[in-house]
């Protein structure tokens, strides 16, 4: 496991854009595995500027996402195909056909759970999968529960997740109470790990994740069990790990 510190969010997100943009420098047909939330943002900023600076084509790459909301059309802003379309997709070279994101509105639940986890085994996984941390532990929407799911699932959310992108909606009312995501065992097939964490909030987590047990009651301890994990945080976030 290899933890970069770094001192605000700023060098926390260019560090993060770095560990990406070497994969995509280094295999430029690689899967990359992408997340949403606020913690990613300052990262697909500077993979944008470097992209518009000549440095890092995205022509060849595919991708992944993690999640999407349930009953969120793709075009509704706070779906999250529209989150990377916005932040990501329109402002670099990456083709449209080569980005996947499970479908919120598929009439079929669990038929699009295993359609999509058929769309990242086909692709071999990812070369290297974006993750962020809940402030319960989880990865994904993968919730603290009893065992650590395989597949790509449906999920209800747990109140601490929805009161934590309540501040994306108007009210936590409209926040959608399930989501499809990928599995842990997904999640783990992924040959390179990319953890990001910001702020005093995910101390807490960051320490139960990768200083305790590995329990499915923190759905991140997991990554202590896979061979290439990289963590990228701030002083606030990482100080538990002392």
């Amino acid at each position: 496991m290899r933890i970069y510190c770094e001192k605000d969010y700023a060098t926390v997100s260019r560090r993060a854009a770095a560990v990406i943009a070497a994969q995509v420098v280094s295999k430029p047909d690689c899967v990359l595995g992408l997340a949403t939330g606020s913690t990613p943002i300052g990262a697909y900023k500077q993979l944008v500027e470097w992209h518009k600076q000549g440095d890092l084509s995205f022509a060849r790459v595919r991708s992944v996402n993690l999640d999407e909301y349930v009953g969120l059309a793709p075009t509704h802003d706070q779906s999250y195909r529209y989150f990377m379309q916005d932040n990501l997709f329109n402002h670099v070279d990456i083709a449209p056909e080569n980005t996947n994101v499970p479908d919120g509105l598929a009439a079929g639940t669990l038929a699009e759970c295993a359609r999509y986890e058929e769309v990242v085994r086909g692709l071999g996984y990812a070369d290297l999968q974006l993750l962020g941390m809940g402030r319960n532990g989880h990865i994904g929407f993968n919730e603290p529960c009893a065992e650590f799911p395989v597949a790509t699932h449906l999920v209800d959310l747990t109140q601490s997740t929805i009161e934590a992108n309540a501040r994306f909606f108007a009210s936590a009312d409209d926040v959608p109470r399930q989501a499809l995501t990928m599995g842990v065992g997904t999640i783990m097939h992924a040959r390179n790990i990319l953890v990001v964490v910001n702020g005093a909030d995910k101390a807490e987590a960051v320490q139960k994740a990768f200083a305790g047990p590995v329990t499915p009651e923190v759905p991140a301890s997991i990554l202590q069990l896979h061979p290439n994990v990289t963590i990228v945080g701030d002083e606030a976030a990482l100080g538990g790990l002392r």
